[in-house]
Parts: C-alpha cells; structure tokens; sequence
C-alpha cells in the first residue's frame, strides 16, 4: 500500500517539482557562465528574447543533448559526435558517421562558443541555434529520423520526460521547445579564460611565455591569420564569420578523385598499409562531393568556400577543416604556409608566407594558449547527468522478452 500510496503522490506533483530532480548546482553554476562570460569572451552572450536562459531550460537540453532515443534506431546522440572531452568536437575521425555507420561528408565542429556563431555548420546554412538541431534530427546519414513527429512521440513516450518540458516551458514537447532547449544548453558552453586571455585581455604578464607571444605577433602580422580569425582590443572569437576557399574542396573535388596510387590505410591501431584506389573503390562507399558554400546559395562564386572556424580550444579539436584532412595543428600551419591549394575561386587573402621552421613552432605555442580555462567546468557539467537510453533499453528488452 505504501507503494502504491507513493506513486500516487509523485503523479500528483506540480511539475515543476519533477524538475527538481533534474536541475542541479552545476546547471545553476553553467547559467551564472552565461550571464557572466569567462575573460576573454564578448560580455554579452547573443540570447533571443523569446528564449531566455533559465536552470530547467539548461538541464532539459543537457538531458536530451546525451540522449540516443532522438535518433531513429536509439543509438546515436548528438554528444557522440560532439564529444565532451574532445572539445566537443570528434578526435578520432576525419568525418564522422551516423546511424549504422553511415558516411557524413564533413568533419564534426566543436560545439564550445557556438553562442556567438553568426553562421552555423561549415556552409554557414543556418543562423539559429535553436533551427540548428533540425538538420541532424532528419539528415539520412546522421540521427536518420523519418519526421519531427516521430522524434516527439519518442519523447512524449520516455516517463523519465514527464513534466520536464512543462516545468522548462510551461507545455507539453514540441518541435519549437527540444530546439530551444539544446539551444539553451549549447549557449553554456563557453570557453574563456585561457592563458593567452589572461595575458592578453587580464594583464597577467607571466600568463604565457616569451614564445606564445611571438606566435601571437606572427598571428596579427606575417602569417595573416588575423585576416579571417579576427581579434579584438577587449574579446576575442577568432573568425570573422565568413566564409572563404583555401583549395581543400578543390583539391578532394578535382585533384584527388584518379583511379591511380595507392591509399594509406590503418589496418589496426598503428599498423598502416599502402591499399590500391581501386580496391578502396570497390568495396567502399564513393565520397560524396562537397561544393561548400555553393550547395547553399547555387551561387558559383561561393565553390569550395568554408565558413571560418574560431580558434579557441583549437588544440583539443583535431583533426581540422570541413574534411578532417588535416591532422595536426602543425599541418594546418604547413599548409597555409603553402598558400594553400591553387584554384580559380581561391581566397585572394591566400599567399605563401615563408614562415621559418622557429615562426612555425612559435605559431603552434600561440594556437595552445588558447585552450579554456573554463572547460573542465564545462566538461564536468555534460557528464553530471546519464547517457540517454541505456537503462530505458534494458527495460525495453526485458519487457518484451528479449535476451
């Protein structure tokens, strides 16, 4: 009877008070963040009126961030793409791959300081955070759902979501509120406070030593990095939130697709072998082309051009480009030390910079001062809470008899 008498009484709290249980210190702690950016980052965080940062809002899209009953078969999150401890962005792949492995043509872009993003994805395709999760929600290739409708009832069937939505918004899910929750919880990932910030915008002069602050005079002048990761007297986001082609589209589009050579294949953790192209071909899926910005506006001008990524974090974020093709910082510095790749619509910003093996060391000892202070907050606040799906499908299988 006590049993029965207490499941009475949770079905009968407001719910609000279900949301209790959900809402934390660190969801409180993440909601002073954005209110109060680390150093280093703009003072205020672009919020749209109608969606105001709230604890519960904060703690909903955390929860369904790491939940992998969004995607169609309940086995992909958007955290899995965008993994905490890799600068939420994704190590161990050049592209990342969706539900059952399907082939995702572009490399998974750190979440951290996307509140300040002008443009989202790297065709700068959408504006909204809030419109922003729609795309891999739906995409074939990633979470594979058939509809929104699908993805709500899902929700709306999950008891651990009961009064979640209402406490954070005041009625049932919907499509308008799961985007403005992830929204609201992807603006808390704010990255500031680095060594380069505590130099450079908090007077610290022992921050950093004599080498990251002749990287940094080489970012503003000689190797005009500055160009496009722009920074200013009292913040900086690094990106001029553009977009720009440096010859990686042109190069994986015209130069690389030949039948001829060989391709380097890890077989195993660091056993690599040299495969014919036409083996790969024959047995793999054929990547799929990447015109950029073009497939977006259809505009020939905007081929190959690629929106201009912020730097911080930059050192936990590897491999880089839309590709992922190239897997160090110091190979990103060797290539725009090339001028990077000729072709007709290339960046007239691109040129060779002759930089010196030293300039170069120097530059890489600048781009890891960049690295947050604040992410190991940040980290600890997306792991506060469980992964989606793994005890719902436990019960899942015991309910139906299944082994």
């Amino acid at each position: 009877m006590r049993v029965l008498a207490l499941a009475v009484l949770v079905l009968l709290l407001p719910s609000a008070a279900l949301a209790d249980g959900l809402v934390t210190d660190l969801d409180r702690r993440a909601l002073e963040r954005l209110q109060d950016p680390p150093l280093g980052l703009p003072m205020v965080v672009p919020q749209p009126v109608d969606n105001p940062a709230t604890a519960e809002k904060i703690a909903l899209g955390r929860k369904l961030f790491f939940d992998r009953r969004l995607s169609h078969n309940a086995t992909m999150s958007c955290a899995m793409c965008h993994v905490p401890e890799q600068g939420f962005a994704q190590n161990e792949l050049a592209t990342s791959v969706g539900v059952e492995g399907r082939t995702v043509k572009r490399n998974a872009p750190t979440v951290l300081n996307s509140a300040y993003q002008a443009r989202l994805f790297h065709d700068g395709r959408e504006e909204s955070l809030e419109l922003q999760v729609l795309g891999p929600l739906l995409a074939r290739n990633e979470m594979a759902n058939p509809s929104v409708g699908y993805v709500l009832a899902t929700i709306r069937a999950a008891p651990d979501y009961d009064g979640l939505f209402e406490a954070a918004f005041g009625g049932p899910v919907s499509l308008l509120y799961l985007g403005r929750a992830i929204a609201v919880y992807e603006r808390t990932l704010l990255s500031g406070d680095s060594p380069f910030d505590r130099w450079r915008f908090g007077g610290q002069r022992d921050a950093v030593d004599a080498a990251v602050k002749r990287g940094f005079t080489l970012f503003s002048g000689k190797a005009l990095c500055i160009s496009c990761h722009f920074a200013g007297g009292d913040d900086a986001l690094f990106t001029d939130h553009e977009l720009h082609n440096t010859g990686i589209g042109y190069r994986n589009d015209v130069l690389d697709r030949g039948d001829e050579g060989s391709v380097r294949v890890e077989v195993a953790p660091g056993v690599f072998m040299q495969v014919e192209r036409s083996v790969i071909d024959a047995v793999g899926e054929k990547p799929p082309k990447d015109l950029g910005r073009m497939e977006v506006t259809h505009d020939p001008d905007d081929l190959y051009a690629f929106k201009t990524p912020g730097l911080r974090d930059v050192a936990l974020t590897a491999p880089y480009m839309h590709d992922g093709s190239l897997p160090t910082l110091r190979a990103v510095i060797d290539f725009y030390d090339r001028g990077g790749i000729d072709n007709p619509n290339l960046s007239p910003i691109m040129r060779p910079l002759k930089l010196t093996e030293a300039e170069k060391d120097d530059l890489l000892a600048f781009l890891r001062s960049l690295t947050g202070g604040t992410v190991a907050d940040v980290i600890a606040e997306a792991r506060s809470g469980g992964v989606g799906n793994v005890s719902g499908y436990a019960r899942e299988q015991e309910g139906s008899g299944k082994d």
